[in-house]
């Protein structure tokens, strides 16, 4: 019997989705080959076990031979628990610390993504509500009408608005002008101090699931169709007319493309294990862009991720017994 730590909850804004993913996990794992801890992190950063508090972390953690951290945003898919469990030598399912906290920050992806000559939207970076960082990443104070036209001449309206340490669409606003640009960076600087603005990119909302270490394997591409204008925290886990379809309606040769390019961005993260990564498909061009790359995608009865690999033949409760497999390598 393999002894599993599945570690959920946590004190990001994606705690409650967290505790359903790993519900998921959980009822999934095959009870005839592992023994199962879950241990739960508290909003207030608590760690519990049985509703307990647990005295010692490490010693709990020894007991185990791997982790899944079913951890999704800040202070788990960042890289610190995988840090963490790096300096206590204890496998783990998905990204090592690098790739985990590469890709929880949106503008440092952007900054990878490029020099991998992935194409993805046009951004603008906003530190502390009013310091722009320009592309040679000097920092540069503005005022708002300042930002408002840098905005303009870049991007042009409406562009998204987004923090850039944050993961289920939390504090992400659409703003059509200079008045909700200002709001929107408002809001999302609630989240984070750093701040990414992209423009808009008019078309299908796809994703690809991706699955190894060093062979890595890419699913076929699903697609979003969204109840709301986009794909909002609110259209994701509570509005029943969102829908997701797999494969996607898009030509086969985009599929394979997009499935190319998930496998490019996530080794040139560096990652590991797993990831979702999610594209752009322009309406008009078919022109593939990526949006961003998810290193503990969702694992909820609706989450994509499980979903893509269960069109590919593989089951729920199989595609977790590869995930500890690629840990324990």
């Amino acid at each position: 019997m393999i002894k599993i730590a599945v570690i959920y909850g946590g004190m990001s804004t994606e705690h409650d989705v967290s505790i359903v993913s790993a519900k998921n996990v959980i009822d999934n794992l095959n009870i005839g080959k592992y023994e199962i801890h879950k241990i739960e992190i508290a909003k207030n950063g608590e760690w519990l076990s049985g509703g307990k508090r647990i005295k010692n972390i490490v010693e709990e953690l020894q007991k185990v031979d791997v982790v899944f951290p079913v951890l999704h945003g800040l202070y788990g898919e960042d890289g610190t628990i995988q840090g963490m469990l790096e300096i206590l030598g204890i496998p783990y399912v998905g990204c090592k610390v690098l790739a985990s906290s590469v890709c929880m920050d949106k503008v440092y992806t952007k900054y990878i993504l490029k020099n991998a000559k992935i194409t993805q939207a046009k951004f603008v970076y906003i530190k502390n509500e009013n310091t722009y960082v320009d592309d040679d990443l000097e920092e540069i104070e503005l005022q708002n009408d300042e930002i408002i036209d840098v905005v303009e001449k870049k991007l042009g309206f409406p562009v998204f608005v987004k923090p850039s340490n944050s993961g289920s669409s939390v504090g992400v606003t659409k703003a059509n002008n200079g008045a909700e640009l200002i709001k929107a960076l408002q809001t999302a600087s609630q989240y984070d101090k750093k701040v990414l603005i992209e423009e808009t990119i008019v078309g299908k909302e796809v994703e690809c699931a991706v699955l190894g270490n060093d062979k890595v394997l890419a699913s076929t591409v699903g697609e979003i169709l969204s109840a709301e204008d986009f794909y909002t925290y609110d259209a994701k886990y509570n509005n029943s007319e969102s829908k997701t379809v797999i494969p996607a309606s898009i030509p086969e040769e985009t599929i394979e493309e997009i499935k190319r390019l998930a496998v490019k961005a996530f080794k040139a993260v560096d990652g590991s294990g797993l990831a979702r990564v999610d594209f752009f498909v322009e309406k008009e061009t078919n022109k593939i862009y990526l949006n961003e790359i998810n290193t503990m995608p969702g694992f909820t009865s609706i989450s994509m991720y499980p979903k893509l690999w269960e069109h590919e033949g593989l089951e729920y409760s199989e595609l977790l017994d590869q995930l500890v497999k690629l840990a324990l390598e």
